[in-house]
């Protein structure tokens, strides 16, 4: 199975040049049926707090995701700020599936507090995941080695190794995380998405931004990880398209012969978070 990791230049508050951007990138990828796509944090707006700017209210951003999904005929993991019954944001995941359905939305359980996102953002309260397979459900047998659990994180969750052991335990292989991580702590980005695939016995996809915004300046350096916590492949600090193949019958035998996840434990107040 085949993964894309599209590392987008992200024009400030600007959807439509995003949205264009994105389909460049992919129309020069070899993006093929049945497989899966992933997109930076916030990819249409950048990182921006400005929900007049930036909330979905209209549905345009879901509804590219969705003829971008039928158009590839795969599997488009994508973002897009939301505004919840409490007027404040949520700092979302979408992903849909080939023909257009919507298999799963994400909202990021943890603003980020220092960056000021938690000012504007409300957490969500939910680990949630999706099935990624390559064929339609008729056609792909549930123990296949072209099918998968991928559970979704964003940015900032990376540092809370919890939330990926409970996706794991919900029976995902892949984790696919959609950031928009600056430059001054990429080497945490790196040593952090390496730690989560090893600890998981899982596949890492992690999806930067490149570029700068009014802000920040951001590391590129997408990075896509094995269930060993090798470096599969990396991107350099400019735009690109990573493709990585995941290899599901390698990750199931490394499980299978080294089950360090059967010795699971969690003592005293870890129990009860």
């Amino acid at each position: 199975m085949l993964a894309h990791l599209v590392q987008l230049d992200i024009a400030w508050e600007d959807k439509a040049a995003n949205f264009a951007r994105v389909r460049d990138l992919l129309g020069a990828a070899a993006v093929g049926a049945g497989d899966l796509v992933v997109l930076p944090e916030m990819f249409d707006t950048g990182f921006s707090f400005n929900l007049s700017k930036t909330n979905d209210a209209d549905g345009r951003t879901l509804q590219f995701l969705v003829k971008l999904a039928q158009q590839f005929g795969a599997t488009i993991h994508g973002s897009r700020t939301v505004k919840g019954p409490d007027g404040r944001g949520r700092n979302r995941a979408s992903v849909v599936g080939p023909a257009g359905e919507v298999l799963c939305e994400y909202d990021k359980v943890h603003p980020f507090t220092y960056g000021r996102e938690s000012e504007f953002f409300s957490g969500g309260d939910q680990v949630r995941t999706y099935t990624w397979m390559r064929g339609p459900p008729s056609s792909v047998a549930a123990d296949s080695n072209e099918r998968t659990t991928v559970c979704p994180a964003i940015c900032y969750d990376l540092r809370f190794p919890e939330l990926f052991r409970r996706g794991m335990q919900m029976g995902a292989e892949v984790f696919a995380l959609g950031a928009n991580w600056p430059l001054p702590r990429a080497a945490h980005r790196r040593t952090l998405s390496i730690a989560r695939a090893i600890e998981n016995q899982a596949y890492m996809l992690c999806v930067n931004r490149a570029g700068r915004d009014p802000h920040l300046v951001y590391a590129g350096a997408s990075l896509a990880i094995g269930p060993k916590g090798d470096v599969l492949a990396e991107a350099g600090e400019d735009e690109s398209v990573l493709s990585v193949e995941i290899d599901l019958a390698a990750l199931r035998a490394w499980r299978a012969e080294f089950p360090a996840w059967r010795d699971h434990r969690l003592l005293g107040e870890v129990s009860r978070l």
